[in-house]
C-alpha cells in the first residue's frame, strides 16, 4: 500500500489518499526512479482510477502507524 504525496485533482485523488501498487516498471535510476502503476479504489472496491506515479510522489504505508480516515469522493 501507498499514499499519495500531492493531490491528483484530474482523477480526484488528495495528498495522502492509499492507493495498492499494481506493477513495478523498474526503469533507469537516472530517471528519477522507478516508475509505479497504481490503482485507488473506493470503499466498495470499485476501480476509481490507475495512475502511473515516480517513487518520489509517493510513500509506504506502514499499517500499525497510521489512522486511515473517511472522505467521500468529489465529482
Amino acid at each position: 500500500m501507498i499514499a499519495l504525496l500531492h493531490d491528483l485533482p484530474e482523477h480526484y485523488l488528495r495528498r495522502g489518499d492509499v492507493g495498492t501498487v499494481a506493477y513495478v516498471n523498474r526503469s533507469d535510476p537516472n530517471e528519477n526512479g522507478h516508475l509505479y502503476e497504481l490503482e485507488f479504489m473506493n470503499a466498495a472496491r470499485d476501480t476509481l482510477a490507475v495512475v502511473s506515479l515516480r517513487e518520489n510522489e509517493i510513500q509506504a504505508v506502514e499499517l500499525q502507524n497510521v489512522v486511515l480516515h473517511l472522505r467521500e469522493q468529489a465529482a
